[in-house]
């Protein structure tokens, strides 16, 4: 009888835990209802025997069905914890009121250069994300939200399309991923699978953007798929077959991030479903068209659930022609947030330096001279890290080789590699082990390599748009670089000394020299991705009459 009055006490214990789980306010009602009924078991638990005899049956009866009562609810609860994983590990989103003023939020958007269509009340802080906290833990390590990222998130978090216009290394990545997640997060797994589709241009790109996705779902439960061309299929095909047997269970992957070529051919093969994707996103959207990848997205698109039924965001440097019909297609009534300019602008924090050659057989000796300066112990350091461009294949292995002769820790990056050597050669420039990575322009756009200080153009790339990506390798997360660019006049380099020269005149860094030597006309230009642009406001130098069409 002993035995069976602590069981009732248990029973009373197990009873105040779940009460207060329910409804806290009534927290001290029940811390006190608890300590009563213990005192009492406790003057129970030592009993003569004659007392012991004397305990009615009924009311042993009637404290045994009590228990049991107490013991089926609390299993229900557990079988409904269970049911849903990823709500059990998630706390409470802490909502902070947004009391950001009129006047606060006029100087954040002048300050930053931003548009917002239709107007956007941007969150200056963490704090005022309605977030789960244990989503919100891994932004802790940045000051504030950069400007994208503040505009972005109002209406990605209400599950309105957003058009997101800025330049690289803006950090645009969480813009998608904290809105993603948080989507996730609110919806227990769904019996479609996969929900999440990132599209990027390149393969590099998707696996920097899956593992990003991959660390904020981890503390969640959820993970991530990556497929992209140049790596084997056999291992993707098997990554989303587990994701399409799981369905209607405990689905844990429900993010398909990837290349347009390899999703497209993943779905012919009946392995890629995309039929719950209500949340879909065109990272470096004009990348991707200009790559020729239009058809392959219109059809992928098709795959996934209706736009009325899905929400799409898109993330652009540049805002031309091609981007606005995708949009107007694929889009519901989208905010634009636009920060900078619409047309393609060089990252205002790099600090930019023309060299000019008469001989270009002098690059190697002035490449050398300014590695003594910037690396002068030839050591790895994190801020001491530099990209060095070339034009093609063969020109960067050989100026790899060169800087391999000069004992300086040297990664090599290019197209004709093997998927593996490239990402070694990505995570040891990333981590350190290398301190000078010599890349043709497949690095040259999408890629977040930390820390990089200083980019060096061995040879002019053979679009503008190109040494603008470049240079945006460095300077990124609010950070301030610098870029030194050798220029020799070459057929292709000649042709677009203007648009160079344009670029640096607006970022504040006028080259005399440049401007002497070179035509500084533009042509127009029509370009699939970026668009029609010339300019005419560049003084000609004198002497000068031939005009270019």
């Amino acid at each position: 009888m002993v035995t069976l009055i602590k069981k009732a006490k248990h029973a009373d214990v197990e009873e105040s835990q779940l009460t207060e789980a329910v409804d806290t306010s009534s927290k001290d009602g029940i811390k006190s209802k608890k300590e009563k009924k213990q005192k009492e078991s406790k003057s129970s638990e030592e009993p003569s025997p004659d007392q012991t005899e004397t305990v009615d049956s009924s009311s042993a009866d009637k404290k045994e069905k009590k228990k049991k009562r107490k013991r089926d609810e609390a299993s229900n609860e557990n079988v409904e914890a269970s049911e849903h994983p990823v709500e059990k590990k998630t706390k409470k989103a802490t909502k902070v009121e947004n009391t950001t003023t009129e006047s606060e939020i006029t100087t954040f958007l002048t300050t930053n250069n931003i548009t917002c269509t239709p107007s956007v009340t941007p969150y200056l802080t963490f704090a005022q994300l309605p977030i789960p906290d244990n989503l919100r833990a891994p932004l802790t390590q940045f000051p504030a939200p950069t400007p994208i990222q503040a505009c972005a998130w109002p209406p990605a978090l209400e599950g309105r399309d957003v058009v997101g216009i800025a330049e690289t290394g803006s950090g645009k990545t969480f813009a998608f991923g904290i809105p993603a997640l948080a989507k996730l997060i609110s919806n227990p797994p769904s019996k479609d699978g996969v929900t999440t589709l990132v599209m990027a241009p390149t393969r590099e790109l998707a696996m920097q953007t899956h593992d990003a996705l991959e660390e904020l779902g981890k503390p969640f439960g959820i993970g991530s798929v990556a497929v992209y061309g140049g790596a084997p299929k056999e291992a993707q095909i098997k990554m989303l077959r587990n994701v399409m047997r799981s369905k209607g269970n405990k689905v844990t992957t429900r993010i398909v991030v990837g290349t347009p070529g390899r999703i497209l051919d993943l779905i012919g093969e009946g392995v890629c479903e995309l039929g719950g994707v209500d949340y879909l996103v065109l990272d470096e959207a004009d990348r991707m068209l200009d790559q020729g990848f239009e058809n392959a997205i219109r059809q992928i698109i098709s795959y996934t659930k209706k736009n009325e039924e899905r929400q799409t965001m898109m993330f652009s440097a540049t805002w031309p022609e091609s981007i606005r019909r995708l949009a107007s297609t694929f889009q519901r009534d989208p905010v634009r947030v636009t920060v900078g300019s619409e047309d393609l602008t060089a990252n205002s924090r790099v600090e930019q330096s023309a060299e000019v050659f008469d001989d270009e057989r002098s690059k190697d000796t002035r490449l050398l001279k300014h590695l003594r300066i910037i690396l002068p112990n030839k050591m790895a350091g994190a801020t001491h890290r530099v990209l060095v461009f070339a034009l093609y294949k063969p020109e960067a292995s050989r100026v790899a080789a060169l800087l391999k002769r000069e004992k300086y820790r040297v990664s090599e990056l290019h197209g004709d590699m093997k998927q593996p050597a490239r990402t070694a050669a990505l995570e040891d420039f990333k981590t350190g082990r290398s301190n000078v990575l010599v890349a043709t322009d497949v690095a040259a756009r999408g890629l977040d390599i930390p820390d990089v200080g200083v980019v060096i153009n061995y040879t002019f790339p053979l679009k503008i748009e190109d040494y603008v990506h470049r240079i945006g390798r460095t300077g990124r997360g609010g950070r301030t670089g610098k870029s030194i660019t050798f220029f020799t006049g070459a057929a292709h380099e000649k042709s677009l000394a203007g648009e160079f020269a344009r670029v640096l005149r607006e970022g504040g860094y006028d080259n005399e020299e440049l401007r002497s030597k070179f035509p500084m006309t533009i042509k127009k230009k029509e370009h699939s991705a970026y668009g029609a642009f010339f300019r005419d406001d560049i003084e000609m130098p004198v002497g000068r009459k031939k005009i270019v069409f």
